[in-house]
């Protein structure tokens, strides 16, 4: 204002001044105008060298507030000024249209030097240092899925940013983008935001009672005979509990000896563990999943989770529904929403093999960006548990056997060295799973499968009594696991042990009949069978031992030497082997095995582990370690990864 009181007067004086002698008039003019121009220049400099400070100081991010409050899921910003007066005047307009200016400048500049703004982001005022944050946000947003897998692949490999921009990158993102980041190996768990507050249990209540009231919720008509078995068990017990908890029943004696005596039976069972194996058996079906999630399922799974952190077979039982119920593609938002993909993230970087394993199978069934195939409850996906850059050329199965499992069956060998070295996390001295540990190290471009099936050597220990599944059962209900997971779109090897490897003939055979699974039998290039009873065995003989085996399951009784299901199987698959000219390597045991304390037999002798064709290599070891090598370098796994690598020579190298 001062400035422009003095240009005035000036040139008030100019005009009023009488004219001077024409000598000295041209100068003095002359004179006035270069004070005039001087003084206008320098006052307009200061102003504006003034009003870009101003302004850079208020683009600046306050990031000590934002490191105080890390934290917290908030995203700072500075607000307008609520106070009126500086919302007014002349100074006020014109500082509003210098910042506008400016802005365009930075804009423009922004353009030439970084590449094009979205029109989203080109009206914000970020420092140079913000713009790769929401550059790759836009461009995980982009139309271009290749441009958005390099957008979270950069993501996941900051290392340089600040906390507050790992949070906003956590709450701007897409679920897509947020799944990927999910299953990229070295993201940080700063993406991730914690899973919302979960509601308080209600009056008079106990997570018992609401997982049986969620149990009670689900349609209980036109069931599977083993769902129904699972439900009606985990709700009378639970009925039970909660009326033994109320003080209704004594537990030695009346109508609460029922409930003694089953925990007798199970002593790991709790009632919690009745009601999520059935709700396993139930979110295999796509409505009642629905039903699951309706009824807050998710979040009280997610607090039973939270609540036995120190008992890994609930948390598997809940990783397991979780599983299920993301093969369905509506209900993915709501299990991001309600923040099951933090945990899940913690879960898959856990040094347990089974954990990990379990949240890679729920986090692969939510990622449709870059998995097609769908990982159902049983099937397990060893290598790759995250997105990779390495082409996958192969699958290499693995199918357990009687009483095995997906993970155990497949670890080292136990030894009195080693067993204290479970704990450690150095898998080069113990691994709980050789196949992930050794198998993928050696042969990255492999997807690596384990395969999981109840079974039981008695009836009278079934986990479902009233399932009467035979090996052409299993094979069916197997082979379509496997084909939903793409099994047959690779070159596939199959490693078996003891009953694993006649469902892998049963299903080989049974695909041979479907058109829809010729791929499989096309890309069949070899079998492993680990002491595979192709004739028999021993097991079937003891089925008269009354502490084991007083009502032998339909499985042994189908591995007995006079069974004419077992005779069919091993003419029929030996003929078709031989005529689609498939690899067989087969090992089998040389010592007996300890069944509990009063049996010791040979399970699998060596005339019927022989199945006809291809080698058969005695080892000596017993029918359970046939398949646990005691160290990478021993003959065992060097003989199996040398058949892999050779059987799958061609297809490795194209």
């Amino acid at each position: 204002m001062s400035l422009a009181a003095y240009c005035i007067i000036c040139c008030r004086r100019m005009g009023t001044s009488t004219p001077p002698p024409k000598s000295t008039t041209h100068w003095r003019d002359v004179r006035n105008i270069i004070k005039f121009t001087g003084s206008l220049i320098l006052g307009g400099s200061l102003f504006i060298t003034y009003e870009v400070l101003a302004l850079k100081k208020s683009l600046t991010l306050d990031t000590q507030v934002v490191e105080r409050e890390k934290m917290k899921s908030y995203i700072y910003v500075h607000t307008v000024s609520l106070d009126k007066r500086e919302n007014h005047g002349i100074t006020y307009q014109a500082r509003k249209e210098l910042h506008k200016a400016v802005r365009k400048v930075l804009a423009t500049s922004a353009r030439i030097l970084q590449g094009p703004f979205a029109d989203t982001f080109s009206t914000i005022d970020i420092e140079d240092h913000e713009c790769a944050v929401w550059l790759l946000l836009r461009k995980s947003k982009s139309d271009d899925r290749a441009a958005r897998l390099q957008a979270v692949q950069e993501m996941s490999e900051a290392r340089h940013w600040h906390d507050y921009q790992y949070r906003i990158i956590a709450q701007a993102c897409d679920l897509r983008t947020l799944i990927g980041l999910a299953r990229s190996k070295d993201s940080d768990l700063r993406f991730f935001l914690r899973p919302p507050p979960l509601p308080s249990l209600k009056e008079d209540s106990s997570i018992e009672e609401e997982l049986r009231q969620l149990l009670a919720s689900l349609p209980q008509t036109d069931l599977d005979e083993c769902i129904q078995y699972f439900t009606s068990l985990a709700l009378s017990e639970s009925s039970q509990s909660l009326a033994a908890q109320k003080g209704g029943l004594w537990c030695f004696g009346g109508n609460g000896l029922p409930y003694a005596e089953s925990f007798g039976e199970v002593p790991s069972a709790t009632v919690e563990m009745f009601c999520l194996e059935a709700l396993v058996k139930h979110s295999e079906i796509p409505t009642h999943c629905d039903k699951i999630e309706a009824n807050g399922g998710l979040q009280l799974l997610q607090k039973l989770y939270q609540l036995h952190k120190d008992c890994p077979n609930v948390q598997r039982n809940i990783m397991r529904i979780l599983g299920n119920m993301a093969l369905n593609e509506h209900l993915h938002s709501t299990i991001v929403r309600s923040g099951w993909v933090s945990i899940l993230v913690e879960a898959i970087k856990s040094h347990d093999i089974m954990e990990a394993s379990h949240a890679a199978r729920t986090l692969a069934n939510l990622d449709r960006e870059t998995v097609q195939d769908k990982y159902q409850d049983g099937v397990y996906v060893l290598h790759p548990q995250y997105r990779t850059s390495q082409p996958i050329k192969a699958d290499v199965l693995f199918i357990h056997g009687l009483m095995g499992a997906a993970f155990k069956t497949w670890r080292q060998q136990d030894s009195d060295e080693n067993l204290t070295e479970k704990v450690s996390e150095d898998e080069s001295k113990y691994t709980t799973c050789w196949p992930k540990s050794w198998l993928a190290r050696d042969c990255p471009a492999l997807r690596i499968i384990s395969v999981e099936y109840d079974t039981s050597l008695s009836d009278w220990r079934a986990r479902c009594p009233v399932e009467r599944k035979s090996i052409a059962f299993r094979s069916n209900e197997l082979l379509r696991k496997l084909r939903a997971a793409g099994v047959g779109d690779r070159p596939v090897i199959w490693v078996s042990h003891s009953m694993g490897g006649l469902l892998v003939k049963k299903m080989l055979l049974e695909a041979s009949k479907k058109p829809e699974m010729s791929t499989i039998i096309n890309n069949t290039r070899g079998i492993i069978f680990y002491s595979v009873p192709h004739h028999g065995s021993h097991l079937a003989e003891y089925s008269v031992n009354i502490r084991y085996l007083l009502f032998p399951s339909l499985e042994v009784k189908e591995l007995s030497k006079d069974s004419p299901a077992l005779k069919t199987l091993q003419d029929d698959f030996l003929e078709f082997a031989k005529d689609k000219n498939f690899q067989v390597l087969s090992f089998v045991e040389t010592l007996p095995t300890y069944i509990g304390s009063m049996i010791k037999l040979h399970v699998v002798p060596l005339e019927s582990a022989d199945l006809g064709i291809g080698d058969l290599i005695p080892v000596d070891v017993n029918h359970l370690n046939i398949c646990k090598p005691k160290k990478k370098d021993a003959f065992l796994y060097q003989r199996t990864l040398q058949f892999i690598c050779d059987t799958l020579a061609k297809d490795l190298e194209n």
